[in-house]
């Protein structure tokens, strides 16, 4: 999972990049200048704690996901669209954490003179906007050359794609972004290599000052949440001690660290879960999407397992906790055997019987 953190300059970026990663990327002034700072941060999941304690692995392996602090976007593409390095960088990412200015600071000034997060959250969105439509009306010119020409592809499927943009040439223009489409799976496939940036699923997140109160807003869009926290010191807490941390957190009234509830978030935004494989050599988290099946998690693991794939030993995670043991699970009639068509569910433990 790669999500990319975007915003306005002096948006608050860095400092919830620092906050998710525990890191201290110093904090500066944007220039506006195309700058890309990763991380790759493990996924806090109480129950891959659990499951080592009851075997004892050598190794003890979270899932992962990887934040990266984009810098580049100032809402001025205009006409021509995002520049190509930039949009380079934003096509990689499988979503968005738009971090949206709310706090004031006479030391930060903002770009448009004033603080209005509204005002700032349109800004962004248009220019995502702007740049998928001028992507469509850059696709659209080629088919219709395509079909006019002919001798390339069947003239069905040129016929097919060209009425699928002239649907996303008619949602852009009415600032409607893709993810609110009602996208049939194929069509999702034929779009997956364009990488639009109003497809990927956005997490809003207002950044505040202490004590102040989250903006109303209404954001009906599809995959698409909307949350409010305070970056400077969700921060300061990521640099402290676990003990100190739980103290400072107590302290301002705060249920939990950002890094749990951005990852839990997004988690659900991108529509992926966990399963997990267990052993004396290893307990380890891995991450797939809501509805896979056994053998694309199988994938997942290693793509020999996918390809040789014949069964897969299955138990929940709340009964190996339950009984304590796979051969307690055996004894009681909670490890099952699963085929090519049984769909994962979160907090499966799976054991792979593969044949190549």
């Amino acid at each position: 999972m790669r999500l990319g953190i975007i915003g306005l300059p002096q948006s608050g970026k860095t400092t919830l990049f620092n906050a998710l990663t525990r890191g201290n990327t110093p904090l500066g002034m944007s220039s506006g200048k195309i700058q890309v700072n990763t991380a790759v941060v493990d996924v806090p999941d109480e129950r891959v704690e659990k499951l080592a304690e009851i075997f004892n692995p050598k190794k003890t392996i979270y899932a992962k996901v990887t934040y990266a602090d984009i810098a580049g976007l100032d809402g001025s593409s205009g006409k021509s669209g995002i520049s190509g390095t930039l949009l380079n960088q934003l096509t990689q990412m499988d979503g968005f954490i738009h971090v949206v200015r709310s706090f004031t600071d006479e030391n930060v000034p903002h770009i448009q003179g004033s603080v209005d997060a509204i005002r700032d959250l349109s800004t962004m969105d248009g220019e995502f906007l702007l740049n998928d439509l001028v992507f469509v009306e850059r696709k659209m010119e080629r088919l219709a050359d395509e079909r006019r020409k002919g001798g390339g592809r069947d003239r069905l499927t040129v016929d097919r794609e060209i009425a699928l943009f002239e649907r996303l040439q008619a949602a852009l223009s009415e600032e409607i972004p893709l993810r609110d489409l009602e996208l049939t799976a194929e069509e999702e496939r034929s779009l997956s290599g364009f990488g639009f940036l109003t497809l990927k699923p956005v997490l809003v997140v207002f950044n505040l000052e202490e004590g102040q109160q989250a903006p109303e807003l209404d954001y009906p869009h599809q995959n698409s949440t909307v949350v409010s926290l305070q970056g400077k010191l969700e921060m300061d807490i990521a640099q402290l001690e676990a003990e100190d941390a739980e103290m400072f957190m107590a302290e301002y009234n705060i249920t939990e660290p950002s890094l749990n509830r951005m990852i839990r978030l997004s988690y659900e935004l991108l529509g992926l879960q966990s399963f997990f494989t267990v052993g004396p050599d290893e307990c380890r988290a891995w991450t797939v999407r809501i509805g896979a099946t056994a053998p694309e998690a199988a994938g997942v693991i290693h793509s020999d397992l996918q390809k040789g794939f014949i069964r897969a030993e299955v138990c929940t995670y709340d009964d190996l906790i339950e009984f304590g043991s796979l051969t307690e699970l055996k004894t009681k009639g909670k490890l099952r055997l699963e085929g090519k068509e049984y769909i994962v569910k979160d907090g499966d433990v799976l054991n792979i019987r593969f044949n190549l």
